[in-house]
């Protein structure tokens, strides 16, 4: 039995994904703009989509926004701002009742749509620009959400690597934007980017649920946008690394954070993608992993230790927290991991235990529809067409040989370290 069934269709200015399943309660609609990152639209981009969620054209406050949507049988609405490779990605997420579960023949799924027409395309401005109240509101909680990745040390120390291994690259940029460019940001100057984000970005609506896809497209003819050709990221050129960077810094924490990038080489689409998701589980994925059985249990060096794999930007990033007395031994024992991999040192049972987890891990994203949404998103992103049932027959049939050659291609870049203020 299929574990989803997409169907994609072009409609006026956007793509529309229907995920018929009746293992879902609810309906929902997720609504995907994506634009390349870029310094001088980051901030304004990431300030959007909260301005948007707050109220509009006919719902003038939040608060009658809100109860619009309790009238929706309590329908939740919320966004989100994500960067997957050097893209920066806004969502929009409506999860209404399924109406067929209703004793009131109530058309929610239409309305559904006609709200999310309604937050889009009449936002809440006048003369050329957002509501100032709003405006305002909605920057003093940005300022406070990337300030709050500095009081998360585990956080900071990730965009830390992050902005040092990728300098000069977009990547580097973060995807609430820069706390030095909001104060700038006028209601003048929102509102003319979201009229260039309604016109030049790649836009993606995925509906999951028991729907008819007929009636969907019918009922989606509200959503009209101007034809595009969306703008690309640059073409991806790898990045060689001529050696390894070492960063080092000091503040009064009590566990230090240690943090190393790698260069894997390879994105979703090529052909080593999945034998790399192997490589990752095998290598510091899972808690049955090198890393954590070597460099946690083994040695005690660490409170936590986990690899993980960026696919749209080929990296790597190990992320533990160790005593700052335990740098060097630290950063020895993972180093040595990553040539136990190189070697083939790692057996059939790993591999066995490996695909077992990622399986289950793929199964239970699908338990959402959240997750199905951004497991089939991937696609959109590279420009392919992998279903789940495709994942898990990939991964399935990768082979020892292949995990080493992929192994072969991982090269250390930046090694990042916190460390408490001992001895200063």
């Amino acid at each position: 039995m299929a574990i989803s069934k997409e169907t994609v269709r072009k409609m006026k200015g956007y793509t529309l994904h229907t995920i018929k399943t009746d293992k879902y309660k609810t309906n929902t609609l997720v609504w995907k703009m994506k634009a390349p990152l870029e310094k001088d639209t980051v901030t304004l981009r990431a300030l959007l989509p909260n301005v948007l969620q707050s109220s509009t054209g006919r719902l003038k406050t939040t608060a009658k926004l809100r109860a619009y949507l309790d009238d929706l049988y309590g329908a939740h609405f919320y966004v989100d701002t994500a960067k997957k490779g050097e893209y920066h990605i806004l969502t929009f997420t409506v999860e209404i009742a399924n109406e067929k579960f209703l004793q009131d023949a109530e058309p929610l799924l239409q309305r559904g749509v006609e709200f999310l027409a309604e937050v889009l395309l009449n936002p809440h401005a006048d003369g050329g620009q957002f509501d100032s109240q709003t405006v305002e509101k909605e920057k003093r909680v940005l300022k406070q959400r990337i300030q709050s990745v500095y009081d998360d040390k585990m956080r900071y120390a990730s965009m830390r690597l992050i902005e040092e291994m990728c300098k000069e690259e977009p990547y580097a940029l973060q995807a609430n934007g820069v706390l030095d460019d909001v104060d700038a940001i006028t209601p003048a100057s929102l509102y003319q980017y979201y009229q260039k984000a309604i016109r030049e970005d790649e836009l993606d609506l995925f509906v999951t649920g028991d729907v008819d896809e007929d009636r969907l497209a019918a009922i989606c003819e509200c959503l009209r946008f101007p034809d595009r050709e969306p703008k690309r990221a640059a073409s991806r050129t790898l990045q060689k690394v001529s050696g390894v960077k070492k960063i080092k810094e000091s503040q009064d924490i009590r566990q230090g954070k240690l943090n190393i990038g790698y260069r894997t080489n390879i994105t979703f689409g090529d052909s080593d993608y999945f034998p790399l998701q192997m490589f990752n589980g095998i290598f510091g994925g899972f808690s049955h992993s090198k890393l954590f059985l070597n460099v946690r249990e083994k040695e005690s060096l660490c409170y936590y230790v986990a690899s993980q794999i960026e696919s749209h930007k080929g990296l790597m990033m190990v992320m533990s927290g160790i005593e700052s007395a335990n740098f060097d031994k630290a950063v020895s024992i993972i180093e040595k991991q990553l040539e136990a991999m190189k070697n083939g040192d790692f057996s059939e049972q790993e591999i066995g235990q490996t695909k077992a987890v990622i399986r289950n891990q793929l199964l239970e994203s699908t338990d959402t529809s959240r997750g199905l949404v951004e497991i089939l998103y991937h696609n959109v992103i590279a420009g392919t067409e992998t279903g789940v049932e495709d994942w898990i027959r990939e991964i399935k049939a990768v082979e020892k040989g292949e995990i080493v050659k992929v192994a072969a291609k991982i090269e250390p870049d930046t090694i990042y370290f916190l460390s408490g203020m001992e001895g200063k």
